[in-house]
């Protein structure tokens, strides 16, 4: 066990960040392993766009979570490998409009037994005695109502 490992709480970021990305090192390798040419962290934007079709920039950060900054430069990406397509918003100009380009379609095609097979090795390795998922959500709620940084704040008032 390294240092990391016993020092418990304190390292949870570190611990989630190493599992984060030894799960995205071997997404990464089954999408190669079915001759998908498909980056793990495109998944949030592209599973979107395939649920709800068609979305503003602001819809699609709002959707997974991610910063404006953030989510402009996985569009930019996918959106130069083709797999997205960009247009104004007829009804306002500034406002622009993704969807999936045609590749972008045929790629779900491809892609969607693969994310069942994921999905149920990913059921299997979360499905433990603490129930990981479960813990996960159960933490976001609690940070959604008061975050890390606030509750150090309000902890390090209380203090004085």
């Amino acid at each position: 066990m390294n240092v990391i490992d016993q020092s418990g709480i304190l390292a949870l970021s570190t611990r989630l960040q190493r599992l984060s990305e030894q799960l995205r090192k071997d997404g990464a390798l089954i999408y190669k392993e079915f001759g998908i040419d498909f980056e793990p962290k495109w998944f949030p934007v592209i599973f979107t766009l395939h649920h709800k079709k068609i979305l503003s920039v602001v819809e699609i950060a709002n959707e997974i979570g991610y910063t404006h900054p953030s989510t402009i430069s996985l569009l930019k990406e996918l959106e130069k490998q083709k797999i997205i397509i960009s247009k104004k918003d007829k009804s306002d100009e500034r406002k622009r409009l993704i969807e999936l380009s045609s590749k972008g379609i045929e790629l779900i095609k491809k892609i969607q037994p693969v994310w069942k097979l994921i999905s149920t090795i990913l059921s299997e390795i979360a499905d433990n005695e603490n129930h990981l998922l479960k813990a996960i959500e159960e933490v976001e709620e609690k940070i959604a109502a008061q975050s890390f940084f606030q509750r150090a704040l309000q902890m390090k008032d209380f203090n004085k």
